[in-house]
């Protein structure tokens, strides 16, 4: 007969034995958002190589850059979002002085002044304020009682403001809508009152005008081109008109990867960049950006799900921002190459060719494992 001591140390045996914590559990990581993102990776290198005319050395650095924030990602999930909360206000002044650098020491390239030079690579300090303009609404706002008043809301718009000029001035309107509108779904998810929400819609609708009178000759041009692109079919339009075509014409499964020939003749331009997608419709078809849209959503998903495991409110608003944004650089994208909205320079998260911003996307998913799992205290 087994004794009663033994029977209390078979599993299931006694309900006073819990179970122990597991490896994810001490490493504040999310085994289902790690392995969607590393899909991303593995898909985007897929491409990149692809994309970049078959350059080996591009995918090796991309490579490099995801291992960087592959780090930051383990980093940032070690973190507890109230220490973060914390050192909001230090972090977003820093980045402010970054974005005031750029003005004085930055460097140029296509008509654009965005990146800091650094001793090996160069970085843009916009990209970082994708992460800490969030923080420092919810920071902001959790101090006081939420819904918030018109009071909070105008300090707020003064928040976003500061480094949306900023980056505005680089010129980056695209980047600096996005940015913005970070900050715009954190006073979303803090419980906005709808006569807020009708008349921020209202004061924009009528200052549309005004925008438009201050907005660049390029910019301005590309709003054009979205309306009519094939107005100039060989200068603005050419490359909706590009992406449009090699999309169009890789049906359901693809001319094959390595294949198209858009993207290997040069006729797409910016294909490893901004217009990445149009590659992987050309080669790949349909099921290739089914495939890409399926990782993306569910990595939404499970990041929502990590969002409502949140223990307090910061962390709540942090985490749902860092993910509807992401949601909104892939819409933007998607929709740019498509032709459904102006052209405005905004990578393919995770698959476009480039460093900081990776580096700030693995970041945002390491605080998205930190709210998640610190909620979770191994017993």
């Amino acid at each position: 007969m087994v004794s009663r001591d033994f029977q209390r140390t078979m599993p299931g045996a006694s309900t006073h034995f819990r179970k122990a914590p597991s490896l994810w559990s001490y490493t504040h990581l999310d085994a289902w958002l790690l392995l969607l993102v590393l899909m991303l990776c593995g898909y985007g290198l897929f491409i990149l190589y692809s994309a970049s005319g078959q350059d080996i050395g591009d995918v090796k650095r991309q490579a490099i850059r995801m291992g960087a924030g592959l780090f930051m990602l383990v980093f940032l999930a070690q973190v507890k979002p109230r220490t973060l909360m914390s050192l909001t206000p230090w972090l977003y002044l820093f980045v402010l002085a970054l974005l005031i650098a750029v003005m004085f020491f930055g460097v140029s390239a296509k008509g654009a002044q965005r990146w800091l030079p650094l001793p090996g690579f160069r970085f843009q300090p916009s990209e970082l304020m994708k992460l800490v303009l969030p923080m420092a609404i919810a920071a902001y706002l959790v101090r006081e009682q939420l819904p918030p008043s018109l009071k909070q809301i105008v300090i707020a718009v003064v928040i976003m403001a500061i480094p949306a000029a900023l980056i505005m001035k680089q010129p980056d309107l695209g980047t600096s809508l996005l940015i913005a509108s970070s900050g715009v779904f954190v006073l979303l998810l803090s419980g906005l009152y709808w006569r807020y929400v009708i008349a921020a819609l209202a004061l924009i609708s009528a200052s549309l005008p005004v925008l438009w009178a201050f907005m660049k000759g390029y910019q301005q041009q590309r709003v054009l081109t979205f309306l009519n692109p094939e107005s100039d079919p060989l200068g603005a339009g050419w490359n909706i008109i590009q992406s449009k075509t090699a999309i169009g014409s890789g049906g359901l499964s693809g001319k094959g990867w390595l294949q198209g020939t858009q993207s290997q003749l040069n006729f797409l331009p910016e294909s490893h960049t901004d217009f990445v997608i149009a590659v992987v419709g050309e080669e790949l078809g349909f099921y290739g950006i089914a495939f890409l849209l399926l990782l993306y959503l569910l990595i939404i998903f499970r990041g929502m799900i990590l969002a409502m495991r949140a223990h307090d409110r910061f962390a709540r608003l942090l985490a749902g921002s860092i993910i509807l944004t992401f949601f909104v650089y892939v819409l933007v994208n998607i929709g740019m190459v498509t032709g459904l909205l102006p052209v405005v320079g905004v990578p393919l998260p995770m698959i476009s060719y480039g460093g900081t911003s990776i580096v700030t996307l693995m970041s945002g998913f390491g605080i998205l494992m930190a709210v998640g799992t610190h909620a979770q205290r191994p017993t």
